[in-house]
């Protein structure tokens, strides 16, 4: 069954839709993983809106171009499969690398940070970085510090001053008495 003319355009426009709308992509050799895996993996990103699909090179390379984007050209050889990340980067990756990890199946070729093209230990290291919730609370713990102890010095001062007035009022109320 041949795909027409108008069928390959269409799916070039809809790649490079894709490619503009993404935080990230990430390219992968999809060798070895059965349909029963691909079906698994694909509603594992689909939870978090990201789309994961099996794209020609030939087609892949001509959305590229139209999104004005190079990768090298070894990335366009073999099979390949397409992640699209549209939100929540790190997450995403994380997924991919946990998967490929465990099934043995999925090779990343690299992929695309914005408009930069990163290398596939580029992307491996993107996965073993903490999540955003977890970089947010690093960020959060690291200010309410020095905010704790500030408030602790404050406190012994106030206590201390509290200390010495009672004394002093103890101190007048036993000489009154």
């Amino acid at each position: 069954m041949a795909i027409t003319k108008e069928k390959k355009e269409k799916l070039v426009a809809d790649y490079a839709d894709r490619l503009a709308r993404s935080e990230a992509v990430i390219f992968a050799d999809y060798r070895g993983l059965s349909v029963k895996d691909m079906e698994r993996l694909r509603r594992l990103l689909w939870d978090s809106e990201s789309v994961f699909q099996v794209i020609k090179n030939t087609l892949l390379k001509r959305a590229l171009q139209d999104a004005g984007v190079t990768v090298p050209e070894e990335v366009l050889t073999g099979p390949t499969a397409v992640g699209y990340c549209f939100e929540n980067v790190a997450s995403v990756i994380k997924a991919l690398s946990d998967f490929a990890r465990d099934t043995g199946a999925l090779t990343f070729k690299g992929g695309l940070l914005g408009n930069r093209f990163i290398a596939a230990g580029d992307v491996e290291a993107l996965a073993q970085m903490p999540s955003r919730e977890e970089l947010l609370a690093r960020v959060v713990g690291g200010v309410q510090a020095p905010l704790r102890g500030l408030v602790n010095v404050l406190a012994g001062t106030i206590r201390g001053l509290v200390n010495v007035l009672q004394a002093r009022a103890d101190q007048l109320g036993g000489a009154a008495g």
